[in-house]
């Protein structure tokens, strides 16, 4: 993966943006509560816009893998 991460000694193994502590479940719960993307952006300006978008970008693309795997 090129954006995302999960290690067993970082956040309990949850997926997060790479060389941070984000986990990218709480990208997708901003985004729910309705927050944009820019806002998103605005609280963790550390990690760049094209990080933040490829993260999301990989975690629907893995998300939608292991569906179609699941299901074949």
């Amino acid at each position: 993966m090129k954006y995302l991460s999960s290690k067993s000694d970082i956040m309990g193994g949850d997926l997060v943006i790479k060389g941070t502590r984000i986990s990218i479940a709480t990208i997708f719960h901003r985004m729910r509560d309705g927050h944009t993307l820019a806002e998103i952006h605005d609280m963790y300006r550390w990690v760049d816009m094209a990080t933040l978008k490829g993260a999301i970008d990989e975690a629907i693309d893995l998300r939608f893998h292991d569906h179609t795997q699941a299901h074949a």
